[in-house]
């Protein structure tokens, strides 16, 4: 508990630093969201000041900040201008389609690299891995843009998936069944990129990991035991190669809302993505700084179920 304790104190002081900063470059950017009044003749200057006044944009900025602050911590994270209301809120309508899609996509990730992973490390310098090293390589060089583009492309010439949206019309007359079978069938290719996203990383972590693993001398003592291929690699190996892979699982947690921006905005999901573009657009720093805060969210929880993790996984830790 004392070392739960001092790594959560940790990631509020870090978040705390990301608000200030993050305020601070939001503060400092060209315009806001009534800069393309001052383009419309029809509106005064008079009006202008009117509106900056009314929304407290002319208050000098550590008032301003404290009084985001304070909204923060009451779950509002201040005034949207696009869309007249508290930003909680439409975080919270948003976040579930996010989460749904890239949790679906990070497990789905992990449960390919994993046996991926150890299946390259058990044929290292055989034609497969070599294989597998080079369609690896390709993966990663694809951008994730061009990537997404593809996948639209395919859906909209073979009409096999749906394009946009999280469900089809008419999905509250359907019954339970059919419901998540359509919601799966909306999350088909935004998931599909995502996890191939990841898996090249993954995949060659997991297999470094393995190697590193399999040249020590417990590993070379339990093979020559004649313990069975299956039971050495995912009995006494694989918890032995542990250590770097919960830290990136830690990290790949942490970038699962900036990874999956891109694509909700490409293939139509209704997450963060497309909010996150329009209040950019808008010049709606108050969306633009809470979706920057909940990312960074995601990022220091992360490393901190990671640090948890190694915690209880590693004695090592818990004697230093």
């Amino acid at each position: 508990m004392k070392y739960a304790a001092g790594r959560l104190l940790h990631a509020v002081f870090l978040l705390f630093g990301v608000s200030i900063l993050s305020f601070l470059f939001s503060a400092m950017a060209p315009g806001d969201y009534f800069s393309e009044l001052r383009l419309d003749p029809r509106v005064s200057p008079e009006t202008i000041a009117g509106l900056r006044a009314q929304y407290g944009l002319e208050r000098p900025l550590p008032v301003r900040y404290a009084a985001w602050l304070t909204s923060a911590a009451k779950g509002d994270f201040g005034y949207s201008l696009a869309y007249h209301g508290p930003v909680g809120p439409l975080l919270r309508e948003r976040m579930r389609g996010t989460l749904l899609l890239t949790v679906t996509a990070t497990l789905l990730a992990w449960l390919l690299a994993i046996p991926v992973g150890i299946w390259n490390a058990a044929g290292r310098g055989t034609w497969r891995d070599s294989a597998a090293s080079l369609t690896l390589s390709v993966l990663l060089s694809v951008p994730d843009l061009l990537l997404a583009l593809g996948f639209l492309m395919f859906a909209v010439e073979t009409r096999w998936f749906p394009i946009g949206g999280m469900r089809s019309p008419g999905w509250e007359s359907l019954g339970a069944a059919e419901r998540v079978r359509d919601v799966a069938w909306h999350m088909a290719l935004p998931v599909a990129l995502l996890a191939m996203g990841m898996l090249p990383v993954l995949i060659r972590h997991v297999r470094a990991s393995m190697v590193e693993v399999m040249d020590s001398p417990f590993a070379l003592n339990a093979r020559a035991h004649g313990i069975p291929r299956a039971r050495l690699f995912y009995r006494h190996l694989l918890p032995a190669a542990l250590n770097p892979l919960i830290s990136l699982f830690g990290f790949s947690l942490g970038t699962l809302l900036s990874a999956s921006l891109l694509i909700e905005v490409v293939m139509g999901w209704p997450g963060l993505g497309p909010l996150f573009l329009e209040a950019i657009m808008a010049r709606d720093f108050a969306l633009v700084l809470a979706v920057v805060m909940m990312s960074a969210t995601f990022l220091v929880t992360g490393n901190l179920v990671a640090d948890l993790l190694l915690y209880r996984a590693d004695p090592r830790i818990r004697v230093r």
